[in-house]
């Protein structure tokens, strides 16, 4: 099935259930209000929230209406917890190479993971607002999991069984103010403004052969202002399954109802297949002609995040925002 919040019913918005093709979908009255109270009685809720879904898509939900994703905000519009990885290894080679400094061996057997944002998380059509074109404005197309509560050091295969549902993040980052963050030896701040859901969150099973080993094996799809970006396959270079990420994160802490675990910037050896985030198509520049030829973003340009399947398909719609400069 696929989920979605209605940006109605408060800070959490309204719970609906959407159609496989995205273009209907019924509230889940009587069920959960919110996606949050869903998962926090996941067992319960699930196969009440199937059951709509198998209706929906045969054409026979009660009050199910044409859907615009427009209406939606993120899935869970805030989480208790969003923690980011980085289990694309390209990704992380490649940076380290063009600043000059080695991958330490641990990275291929420690996932790279910091406390994100979590608070408040924007709707797939909300702008990314932000003070300064100095701030070095950038997105990063993940995929991301949400888990129900998971107990404290559990095995990747135990996390395997929490993971609930799938879907993708525009991880905003300000790279002008990374580095100054980073020195100061305490992580990402004010350089990891809000980030953006996809309007849908699938379960695994919805996925079918797509999600196999813990793992989404699709094309991640950029745009940038309506030209081609990108398109790395999410199933290649990933380091780290989204199991080894949750029994990582739980290793002294159990996670709650609702947790977002996320992948990091998707990135393939093969530098053809493009970039998911600016930093990336900037190394590859700098180390193929010494310096950096790619921009930032700037207030008016337009973004696309997107994965479709064998058909071509959109399987949890697009994120589509425009870069705005905040006004008090």
């Amino acid at each position: 099935m696929k989920l979605g919040s209605l940006k109605e019913g408060g800070r959490d918005g309204t719970l609906v259930v959407v159609s496989r093709d995205l273009s209907r979908a019924a509230k889940a009255d009587g069920i959960a209000s919110t996606l949050q109270a869903a998962l926090e009685d996941w067992s319960n809720a699930a196969p009440r929230l199937n059951a709509l879904s198998d209706a929906l898509n045969a054409g026979a939900a009660p009050g199910a209406f044409a859907l615009d994703l427009a209406a939606l905000a993120a899935p869970l519009p805030r989480a208790y917890e969003f923690v980011d990885g980085s289990a694309y290894l390209p990704h992380v080679e490649r940076v380290r190479k063009a600043r000059g400094a080695e991958v330490p061996a641990s990275f291929y057997t420690d996932p790279l993971m910091y406390q994100a944002t979590s608070a408040g998380f924007l709707g797939p059509r909300d702008p990314v607002v932000v003070p300064s074109e100095d701030y070095g404005i950038d997105l990063e197309a993940e995929v991301v999991v949400v888990t129900d509560d998971v107990p404290m050091a559990v095995t990747p295969v135990q996390a395997s069984e929490h993971i609930q549902l799938v879907g993708l993040v525009n991880d905003v980052s300000l790279r002008g103010l990374i580095p100054g963050e980073l020195a100061k030896g305490f992580g990402f701040l004010q350089s990891k403004p809000r980030s953006a859901l996809s309007p849908v969150l699938a379960t695994p099973d919805e996925l079918g052969e797509a999600w196999a080993g813990d793992k989404l094996h699709l094309p991640m799809r950029t745009w940038l202002n309506g030209a081609w970006f990108g398109e790395a396959e999410c199933g290649v270079d990933m380091q780290f399954s989204f199991a080894e990420l949750v029994a990582h994160v739980a290793k002294t802490r159990p996670l709650t109802a609702g947790t977002i675990v996320g992948s990091g910037t998707i990135a393939n050896q093969d530098t053809g297949k493009g970039a998911s985030c600016l930093a990336e198509q900037r190394t590859v520049e700098t180390l193929r002609d010494g310096q950096p030829s790619t921009p930032f973003l700037n207030f008016g340009d337009r973004l696309k995040i997107d994965v479709t399947d064998a058909a071509g398909a959109s399987v949890f719609g697009a994120i589509e925002q425009r870069i705005e400069a905040y006004r008090r």
